[in-house]
Parts: structure tokens; sequence; C-alpha cells
């Protein structure tokens, strides 16, 4: 299906043992889901599986890849993009959580915030430089004019990503939240198809039922 507008269903993947204990994954930790995030991920396929989706696009770590398993399982096929991977958080991922760890994520956040998106723990990546890598990925998806698509992410990386879209600073990334399988809905601007606006946003809707 050719289409002249796109329409983008952005969701974070589901509920992992990581997200529930608040340890750091990162692109690092290919970890997977729980009980509770495969519970996510069917109450999300039970309330959009009526979209038609002509593709779904994830990351290279499988907490992605299970979150649409259920689309897979009615014939859908996924794209796999690693630009689409979480940021890597080097020193800060899979380390159970302390006030020293998370002043170091403070910081590192708030340099964000001010501007310098190139600030980065020991090895880890830098803002500006998951930032150029979604470049990539955005480019391969808007070369394939298709719509409705389905894009499954990570909590960081949807920040970043909904930056792109919207052509927001990533100053402003923290403003965009978003929980285990919460859904954005965004529609390609006809005027400046390089920008999208956001219809929905960080809905979690779908797991009230």
């Amino acid at each position: 299906m050719t289409t002249s507008k796109k329409t983008i269903y952005l969701i974070r993947h589901g509920q992992t043992d990581y997200n529930l204990r608040g340890i750091v994954q990162g692109s690092g930790i290919d970890s997977v889901l729980n009980e509770e995030g495969h519970k996510q991920a069917k109450l999300f396929h039970r309330s959009y599986q009526h979209i038609p989706f002509q593709k779904i696009y994830v990351s290279q770590l499988q907490r992605t890849h299970q979150s649409v398993a259920p689309f897979v399982q009615n014939g859908h096929q996924l794209t796999i993009l690693p630009d689409l991977n979480e940021i890597n958080w080097g020193i800060l991922e899979g380390k159970e959580p302390t006030p020293e760890r998370y002043q170091h994520f403070l910081t590192i956040s708030k340099k964000w915030r001010n501007g310098d998106y190139e600030a980065a723990c020991e090895n880890c990546e830098s803002a500006q430089s998951m930032y150029n890598r979604q470049k990539s990925a955005l480019k391969i998806i808007q070369s394939e004019n298709t719509s409705p698509i389905l894009i499954c992410m990570h909590g960081r990386a949807i920040r970043s990503f909904l930056c792109l879209l919207t052509q927001t600073p990533l100053s402003q990334m923290d403003n965009f939240g978003h929980e285990n399988l919460c859904l954005y809905i965004l529609e390609q601007d006809a005027q400046n198809p390089e920008n999208y606006n956001i219809k929905l946003t960080n809905c979690t809707d779908h797991l009230k039922s």
C-alpha cells in the first residue's frame, strides 16, 4: 500500500524483570519479557489487531520482538533495524540500583537537558550518537512508503526518536513520558513530510482491560 501521509504507531516494549527491579538495561542487556510483559503484549494486540499494519519495525533486542509476537503469530513479518536499539548505558547496565549510580544517571541526563548531547558516562553512548543512528533508521522507514506502521522500541530511545520525528530539540526529550507497552500515535505532516504530529501520547488504556 502506498500513501502520501504516514501514520506511525510507536510502542515501548513490555515489562522485563530488569524494569521491575529498576535495573538499567540499555542495548548491552538482551533481556526477555516477564509474565506481566507477555500479558501486556497480548492486551496491546487485542486492542490494535484491527489496524492493518503494513510494516512492523523492531530493534535488534528480543524484548521488542516478544512485545509484537502476537502480530507475528497472525502473519506479520518483522523488519529488524539495529539503529532502533536502546542507548548503550555502558557501566550502568545490568547493575543493581544504588544512590551513586542513580546520581551518575541524573548527572548525564542533566547535561543532555542543558544541551550537552555528547555527554556520556564510561563506555556509554551519548544522546547525540543515539540520535544520529536513529536518523539512519528513519531514512529506511521513510523510504518504504507504507502506512500505517508499528514500531517497537525502548524507553530512552523512544524519547530521542520522538524528538527526531517531531523536530524537537534533544534537550526536551525528558518531556516524552513512557510506560511499558505504552503507545504513541503520530501522523506525518502533509506540508512538512520531515515532521510528525503526535495524536496520542503515552497511552496505556489498552492495558486496563
